[in-house]
């Protein structure tokens, strides 16, 4: 680590390195001093310092030499050159290996304090860019900490969420069942200015109407049977945060409208009430229906729709971000690491996870893990296990292919076709094959196809 205040200073000429090091030393500065480049080479490659000043002319390494290994050991150093021989095409050629500066002798102290001063400054300079940029990072990661994706797809999630948090607009994020859109709203509020107030969530579909509008809006007392005090809703509770609204595509056509008047006024009233309350809520929808398509079927407003879609967000399924599959993993058995109880996948079996279509995305990878760690004997999870237990360890027809590409859903059929004949054969892979009317090198090929081997 290169220390504050250090300075190396590399002249062969005794008289010209005294002076220098003592003016250096009178502004604070604490000078190394060497009398050739090879010493001071091995000394900035046990300890380096932020600014190294090298006369040019030198033996048996002279200042250009060692401004090419300064920079090889060490490239945020800074070095100033010095030289009685300085010439233009000399001084140019010094700063388009990464000088920072260059100095022609003679010249007074206060010429080289001035310099080096300079020099100081842009260091600094730079070290609170770092450190800005490292804070920036940390906070990044800790914004995203629960979220897991290198892939491409999920770079560019990041991006938006990025840019879309400081603002004020409405956001709908959709995806299906197990993408994990309630951890994309958490970012984005983690993000916003408004990340010191509440985020109050509430799932849509989880509650009929009457209890949906008493949730959300809050009711007074004695409003309905078994209402004993005034309740405030997930609106008022939300004020000066977000309020995410979990599928939104489940509310009824009634409670659209009075959702769509908040939205517009700002303003409610609570169930059994008269006093109008206003808010101030950034909203967040999620939902795994297309409303685009609910729209056209006439079953979702088209204004209300327009009033949440500001900014739509596309969750990307499992299957399309599988090279994220195996972070995933290791996240998912890594969260046993406490009780002393991860486990591995082997190779194999990662394998197994990675050619599966995972209709139940993230969610349905993190319950096998877990069920999986559980069951499994072993500290390895054998890849034999995998493959009995995905798609629960029997063949489904209600397994949802609506949603892939047919070469992929007609995969993903074949596979568990085979996954079931498997079972129902005991692992005896001739049997196997009679049962699918198959030769048994043909079902060999097979398994070889889909990884379960």
């Amino acid at each position: 680590m290169m220390k504050d205040n250090h300075i190396m200073l590399v002249e062969d000429n005794p008289t010209m390195r005294l002076g220098m090091a003592e003016s250096l030393r009178r502004e604070g500065y604490e000078v190394f001093e060497f009398d050739n480049a090879p010493a001071a080479v091995e000394f900035f490659a046990r300890q380096p310092a932020p600014l190294v000043i090298a006369d040019l002319k030198m033996e048996p390494l002279d200042g250009i030499a060692l401004l090419k290994k300064i920079k090889e050991i060490q490239p945020a150093a800074e070095v100033l050159m010095v030289s009685a021989f300085g010439t233009v095409e000399t001084a140019v050629s010094a700063m388009q290996l990464g000088a920072a500066d260059f100095l022609t002798k003679p010249f007074s102290p206060e010429e080289l304090r001035v310099r080096v001063k300079k020099i100081w400054e842009k260091i600094r300079q730079r070290r609170a860019l770092d450190q800005l940029l490292a804070e920036k990072q940390l906070l990044q990661e800790e914004l995203f900490e629960d979220i897991i994706g290198t892939s491409t797809p999920m770079q560019q999630l990041f991006e938006l969420v990025r840019r879309i948090a400081p603002e004020n607009s409405t956001v709908l994020i959709e995806g299906e069942s197990g993408t994990g859109k309630e951890l994309i709203a958490r970012a984005i509020h983690k993000q916003s200015p408004r990340a010191r107030q509440p985020f109050i969530k509430i799932n849509c579909g989880a509650l009929n109407e009457n209890l949906l509008e008493s949730e959300l809006f809050g009711h007074e007392k004695g409003a309905f049977t078994g209402a004993i005090r005034r309740k405030k809703g997930r609106f008022e509770l939300a004020d000066g945060g977000t309020l995410f609204l979990d599928e939104i595509g489940d509310v009824s056509p009634a409670m659209q409208v009075k959702l769509l008047r908040v939205l517009q006024e700002q303003e409610l009233e609570r169930v059994g009430g008269e006093e109008t309350i206003r808010v101030d809520v950034r909203i967040i929808c999620a939902t795994h229906r297309n409303l685009a398509k609910l729209v056209m079927e006439g079953a979702f407003r088209e204004d209300l729709f327009y009033r949440l879609s500001v900014i739509p967000i596309k969750l990307p399924p499992l299957r399309e971000r599988k090279e994220d599959i195996p972070a995933l993993a290791a996240h998912f058995l890594g969260k046993r690491r406490a009780a002393g109880k991860e486990k591995k996948i082997t190779p194999a079996g990662l394998e197994l996870l990675m050619n599966y279509s995972w209709p139940g995305n993230i969610r349905e990878l993190e319950n096998l893990l877990e069920r999986l760690q559980v069951i499994s004997p072993g500290e390895e999870i054998d890849p034999q296990l995998i493959a009995a237990h995905l798609s629960g360890g029997t063949f489904s027809a209600a397994v949802n292919y609506e949603n892939l590409p047919l070469e992929q859903a007609v995969e993903a059929f074949e596979r568990n076709l085979i996954l079931h004949a498997l079972k129902k054969a005991q692992g005896v892979k001739n049997q196997a094959a009679k049962l699918l009317g198959i030769r048994t090198s043909t079902l060999y090929y097979k398994l070889e196809k889909y990884g379960l081997l």
